[in-house]
């Protein structure tokens, strides 16, 4: 079987996330992830504005996806 590319893994860890946003009403797209370990996601639904979106993208998503994959650096939201 072959072993899992960078964004196979990343989707996977964001699989971990999206529950809870889901209960919030919203939702994490990954659009990208660069060579040099940059997640680019969108956040959806009642995510996208919210006040607390940026804390949401750091202390939940940026650090569940580098705790999960050693080779993520940063994750930044796109609109």
């Amino acid at each position: 079987m072959a072993e899992a590319t960078l964004s196979e893994r990343v989707e996977a860890a964001l699989d971990l996330i999206r529950p809870a946003l889901i209960m919030d009403g919203g939702n994490v797209d990954l659009v990208d992830v660069t060579e040099d370990g940059v997640v680019l996601v969108r956040l959806v639904g009642a995510c996208h504005g919210c006040p607390a979106s940026t804390m949401t993208l750091r202390a939940g998503i940026e650090a569940t996806l580098k705790q999960e994959i050693p080779e993520v650096t940063r994750v930044e939201s796109v609109f």
